[in-house]
């Protein structure tokens, strides 16, 4: 009897260990707190994130097969090829990520997964830029630009993307003449990050301005931003021969994951109604899975026909994008 008695206070006193994912976050935490708090309520798995702003695949190599990681969020093309290149990702065969994420969204490989989408589009001025003005991507290279337009940094991942895209529409001679005539039509050196550049039009230092869409939400949602995000409107640019440039967030599961079961389970929620709508709403960003309403506000900035250039073919062209940058001597 004492010995039963006492093994079932041994059993009572043993802590319960929880089932867990760990996941490096190029994201800021407070961007994907949300989506982890409800797919820890859905599944009682807990979610542990380290928000690793530089150097994940060089962290992830160093790490090799000792990594805790499970899995990687990271925003734009760019980032997410690096880390599938360092050879740090295995493959997932996921028949709910293949009917949830559009087939342009996500790697041939299967390495790793668009979760949103967002806009490379044109920010213009309400008072100055006239409806119908903003057309076309080529468009933004005319004189009639000259002295108008401002951006971030043409080194900057978002701006080699939209390059890239340029590259697989055009080829790499018409888009080293377009970074050029767009350099020569700057209003300033290239300076800041996108709610920079909505800030500039506001002052009147420029016109119009490259952005991602879902930094006018962001703006909009901090009183002290309001007037310079209401001094502009959303412009949906095209590609003559195409559509939006689109780029994303993702995910991609480590080869070294040592929960991999849950962390797949995890993935495919992420691409669930649920966790698409948390997206919409939290982050401003466009869902990937067909069929998921936009927010409110994103949708109030209308409608649009996103580029059908698959990224892993705008990824491919980053080098020659960056190449062109430097030649041009963008920032310079």
């Amino acid at each position: 009897m004492f010995r039963l008695s006492a093994l079932a206070v041994l059993v009572s006193t043993v802590p319960v260990l929880a089932e867990e994912i760990n996941v490096y976050s190029h994201r800021q935490p407070e961007l994907i707190q949300p989506l982890v708090d409800a797919f820890t309520a859905e599944t009682g798995i807990a979610v542990n994130v380290a928000f690793i702003d530089k150097g994940m695949a060089e962290r992830l190599v160093a790490e090799g097969d000792r990594s805790p990681a499970d899995l990687v969020l990271t925003v734009d093309i760019a980032r997410l090829v690096e880390i599938a290149e360092a050879d740090v990702l295995q493959p997932v065969q996921s028949e709910v990520l293949e009917a949830n994420i559009p087939e342009t969204l996500r790697d041939p490989n299967d390495l790793w997964f668009g979760l949103t989408s967002r806009a490379r589009i044109v920010f213009a001025s309400k008072d100055r830029v006239a409806p119908g003005e903003v057309t076309t991507y080529e468009d933004l290279a005319s004189d009639k630009w000259k002295g108008r337009l401002c951006t971030r940094s043409g080194l900057h991942d978002y701006n080699i993307a939209l390059l890239g895209a340029m590259i697989v529409h055009h080829g790499e001679a018409a888009a080293t003449e377009w970074a050029a005539r767009l350099k020569a039509n700057l209003a300033r050196k290239p300076d800041g990050g996108d709610r920079d550049q909505i800030k500039a039009i506001a002052a009147g230092e420029c016109d119009i301005a490259l952005g991602n869409t879902y930094y006018l939400g962001q703006m909009l949602a901090d009183p002290e931003q309001v007037p310079a995000a209401e001094s502009v409107t959303i412009v949906f640019p095209t590609f003559e021969d195409g559509g939006t440039h689109l780029n994303i967030s993702g995910v991609a599961m480590t080869k070294a994951a040592p929960n991999q079961e849950n962390a797949l389970k995890f993935m495919e929620w992420l691409s669930s109604d649920a966790a698409q709508q948390i997206y919409a709403e939290t982050n401003h960003e466009f869902p990937v899975k067909p069929g998921v309403e936009r927010s409110v506000l994103v949708a109030s900035w209308g409608e649009f026909t996103p580029d059908a250039t698959p990224l892993a073919d705008i990824a491919a062209a980053r080098p020659a994008a960056l190449k062109i940058m430097e030649t041009v001597d963008f920032d310079g």
